[in-house]
């Protein structure tokens, strides 16, 4: 069994992987880090767990586990690998951003490898040190890394997207609170969200001669988890052309699928999957994204990960069910 241990264990993130590794064939979860709750059982954080888990918070580390995720806050990993050190055999998955970008993937002598599945499976398969992708990135890069890899990004591209409260994290804010985030909707980071820099980065690596914008306006939904993204870009070929290229591409990628009919947003809420629909309007093609921001978006693609970089299935433990009521 592989042996896990989770770094910030009261968060979101932490929580669905808690859950998906509790029922994970190969593992058990070893630790769960958390100084603000050490000495409490789990489920009294993650009330879902009750009856699942008598797991214990603690405030100290196994060092040599076989792999620990490290479910903290932005700029927070990295701190915490300053005064915390792991086995040279421990993989280290990091759900934050710290080292999703290239020029901060090399950390002391620890070589940070960006794990997305359906672009970076090769190099995950040798990876010892994972970047998981941001929530709205997952979703946008797949929408458009099939284009990408064809050298058909040719111009700007539009994306709107919209995310669940769970998107924010556990700690409230003015945004987040039931009265605010009730019967209501707006955009935040217009523009210059965090996420750009590594869709850039992918698309880049993919299409090399890539040289237009992502025009990104994310926003804030009235509902608890997923992300619903529309693309658009300028588009030569035909819809059969589009859908062929789409399919090919994802044809060995078990958790992104692509659909002939409309999706929703609740094709996907609850399981690891990543749904794609395509549409030409005139000169345009149109690509809608849908996905589970705390599964594929952030823990179901972390275990993924894991299950590449360790030769394992890769749908071990993820074959998790939706619900379409």
């Amino acid at each position: 069994m592989i042996k896990a241990g989770i770094i910030g264990g009261a968060g979101y993130t932490a929580g669905e992987l808690i859950r998906v590794l509790l029922h994970h064939p190969k593992t058990s979860i070893d630790f769960i880090f958390s100084t603000s709750n050490a000495g409490n059982n789990v489920h009294k954080v993650h009330q879902d767990l009750l009856g699942y888990t008598d797991l214990v918070f603690t405030n100290t580390i196994n060092p040599q586990v076989d792999v620990v995720f490290l479910c903290l806050g932005h700029g927070k990993s990295k701190e915490f690998l300053d005064t915390h050190s792991f086995s040279q055999d421990t993989k280290i998955i990091d759900l934050s951003n710290d080292f999703r970008l290239s020029e901060d993937a090399h950390y002391k002598a620890k070589q940070f490898t960006y794990g997305l599945p359906e672009v970076n499976k090769k190099s995950i398969q040798k990876a010892q040190h994972i970047a998981n992708p941001g929530c709205f990135a997952t979703a946008i890069q797949l929408a458009i890394a099939p284009l990408a890899s064809q050298n058909l990004l040719t111009s700007d591209i539009h994306v709107n997207a919209v995310t669940g409260a769970t998107g924010a994290g556990v700690s409230l804010s003015q945004t987040t609170h039931f009265t605010w985030r009730d019967n209501n909707f707006s955009h935040y980071k217009a523009f210059n969200h965090q996420h750009l820099g590594e869709i850039y980065q992918t698309v880049k690596h993919l299409q090399s001669n890539f040289n237009s914008e992502i025009h990104f306006i994310p926003n804030r939904g009235n509902f608890s988890r997923g992300i619903f993204a529309t693309a658009y870009t300028h588009f030569k070929g035909t819809l059969e052309e589009a859908t062929s290229i789409y399919k090919t591409y994802y044809q060995e990628a078990p958790f992104t699928i692509v659909s002939d009919n409309s999706i929703h947003l609740k094709q996907v809420v609850n399981t690891n999957k990543c749904v794609l629909h395509i549409e030409k309007h005139q000169d345009k093609l149109l690509i809608t994204s849908t996905l589970d921001n705390l599964l594929k978006g952030a823990s179901g693609q972390a275990i993924q990960n894991m299950n590449v970089a360790f030769g394992l299935v890769e749908t071990d433990g993820l074959l998790l069910k939706g619900s379409h009521f």
